[in-house]
């Protein structure tokens, strides 16, 4: 279980996805900067991210998937 939560993640996705903002919030630093590099993989890696985040598919850095809203 982890304490990440889905919307601030689906927020920061929307808003700063091709920053890769909400995979610095759930400590997957690496990749974020990947995005940050890539912008978002052109928009594809963000786009896939908000989907996972949408269905509930996106996990933390220790692979606990977000499964609360709020």
């Amino acid at each position: 279980m982890t304490e990440k939560k889905k919307l601030p993640a689906f927020l920061l996705c929307f808003f700063l996805g091709g920053f890769g903002a909400h995979r610095f919030y759930v400590g997957k630093i690496g990749t974020a900067i990947l995005q940050i590099l890539t912008l978002g993989g052109l928009g594809i890696w963000v786009l896939i991210d908000f989907i996972f985040i949408i269905i509930g598919k996106f996990s933390d850095k220790e692979g606990n998937v977000l499964t609360e809203w709020t």
